[in-house]
């Protein structure tokens, strides 16, 4: 029966307020995990939502930090650059055109030294160098002269700028960033006059590179740390949002465990709450009509129950009756004997009808009992064959020794209905084999029932244990009451067992295998 204890499933801790024990036995090896270690394992999947929401949060961040960073970096990157450059290059314009006053037009070689001095003696901290056909000075203490000065820039420095918003012939200030030995440098070259020497300056910007590197080490640790912080909230967002879900989730797997009153603590006014109410009002419902359901069934369980026990008083003296005209029919009137021997028959049928009936009724209920004990197979099979007088109509094949605990008359009971189906429905020769098998599940007898028969139709092979299911559905009345079967697979299963029909592989006749474990499970799911 179904436990009706009151389960709400906690807002607060998301696992059920009370959680009713489970005796059904375990039909695995493994102890069932708990609920918050399978919680656990659902956050570390790689598939989990909260998974993947904070790893969607955090490539979002981390595209939005990078680029934020990156732009901020090379707009940085270009004002400094610009600002030092521009200042730099205004300082060598100013410095030279105060210096060129005072040079002769033809200067010397000592000329362009002490010019070179001049211009470099400003506080802007450059190098300058100056060149003409017939020398090349570089200021005091300069570390590059102008033979380092790229080609491009040169030529550039020596044609005149054609292109360029004063009036042609005039010569204007170049400019090129270069590494030099690592160090970023700024070179500017003009000619200082116009048929006279060049002048290069040549100014560092390891200053300038180092406060940008250190303004990349900042927006890198910004950007870790936009991350982190993202995923932190989504990890928030992750915990808030999935937590009703996670209870919705506990709460969905008890109620498909049969806990049908669990219900969830509604709180909010969101669409979570939403769901949450959903999910108590289809519970509610679902509990209602189980509950008439099962009402239902207990009174037609009760009410076959009952009428097979009445019926068994009258059956009892009418069985008593017909064995008297049974005896009696071969002297009766010619005319009355076929109607005797129908009476006789039917009564029979009657009689093993309500004992299948009152036998699938204590399998609803639950109390049909088994009495183990063990026995050999092959005396079993033996037995069953030759008390329904079928040893001239049966191949046995069954070594002796094959030892099993089991219920020997359900196990007849099984035997006699599989062999006597083979009998009637099948085909000669109907052939029995029994062995053993073993895999992980344990230690197996396998007895096979086989006929030489047309087989059965692939529609009706997943309806054979059905109850009162016949294949003819325009015949029926027959003998079987078609509860042989189905009683079969019931008395196999209290047994820890399986049935299963087949068509043989050569195509002639029809399979049916019994698997019975060597030792039978007890209630609480282990073995003997």
């Amino acid at each position: 029966m179904t436990d009706r204890s009151t389960t709400t499933v906690s807002a607060a801790e998301g696992m059920p307020a009370s959680a009713p024990q489970d005796d059904r036995p375990d039909r695995t090896d493994r102890p069932a995990a708990h609920p918050r270690a399978r919680r656990l394992a659902g956050r570390l999947r790689l598939t989990s939502l909260r998974i993947r929401m904070i790893a969607v949060c955090s490539v979002v961040a981390l595209a939005a930090a990078v680029s934020s960073s990156g732009i901020a970096y090379w707009l940085n990157r270009d004002a400094v650059l610009k600002r030092t450059q521009d200042t730099a290059l205004a300082d060598f314009r100013n410095q030279l055109d105060r210096t060129v006053t005072a040079m002769p037009l033809q200067p010397s070689c000592q000329d362009l030294q002490v010019a070179a001095n001049v211009v470099a003696s400003t506080g802007l901290r450059y190098d300058v160098a100056m060149t003409s056909p017939t020398c090349t000075v570089s200021s005091l203490h300069a570390q590059y002269t102008a033979a380092v000065v790229p080609a491009v820039l040169k030529q550039q420095v020596e044609q005149p700028c054609m292109h360029c918003t004063t009036s042609p012939g005039q010569y204007h200030l170049f400019w090129q960033r270069v590494n030099l030995n690592g160090v970023p440098y700024l070179i500017g070259g003009t000619k200082v006059l116009p048929d006279g020497p060049t002048a290069y300056m040549f100014k560092s910007l390891d200053d300038e590179q180092r406060d940008l590197d250190s303004l990349a080490w900042s927006l890198g640790i910004a950007t870790l740390l936009a991350l982190v912080g993202a995923a932190l909230l989504a990890q928030a967002a992750a915990a808030t949002v999935l937590k009703p879900v996670a209870r919705l989730a506990e709460a969905a797997r008890r109620l498909g465990e049969g806990n049908l009153d669990t219900r969830l603590d509604v709180t909010g006014q969101d669409e979570l709450a939403e769901l949450s109410r959903t999910f108590n009002h289809t519970a509610a419902a679902l509990e209602a009509q189980v509950d008439e359901l099962s009402a239902r069934e207990h009174a037609s369980r009760r009410f076959v129950a009952d009428m097979s026990h009445e019926l068994r008083t009258p059956l009892t003296a009418m069985t008593a009756v017909t064995d008297i005209l049974e005896d009696e029919a071969d002297s009766l009137d010619p005319m009355i004997e076929p109607a005797v021997r129908l009476v006789v028959s039917e009564t029979r049928r009657l009689t093993e009808l309500v004992e299948n009936l009152m036998e699938v009724t204590r399998f609803d209920a639950g109390t049909a009992k088994v009495v183990i004990d063990e026995i050999d197979i092959a005396d079993l099979i033996t037995s069953t064959i030759d008390a329904r007088a079928w040893l001239d109509a049966v191949e046995l094949d069954a070594p002796r020794g094959l030892l099993v605990r089991v219920d020997p008359r359900r196990i007849d009971v099984v035997l006699a209905n599989l062999i006597g189906n083979a009998l009637k429905h099948g085909g000669s020769p109907v052939r029995v084999r029994a062995r053993e098998e073993s895999d992980a599940g344990g230690e197996w007898l396998v007895v096979e029932v086989a006929d030489g028969g047309p087989g059965i139709p692939e529609d009706v092979l997943p309806h054979v244990f059905d109850r009162f299911f016949k294949a003819d559905a325009s015949r029926r009345r027959s003998e079987g009451s078609g509860l042989g079967l189905s009683i079969a697979m019931e008395n196999v299963r209290i047994h820890g067992g399986t049935i299963t029909a087949a068509n043989a592989a050569n195509g002639v006749g029809a399979v049916f295998t019994l698997r019975l474990p060597k030792t039978p499970p007890t209630k609480d799911g282990s073995t003997e």
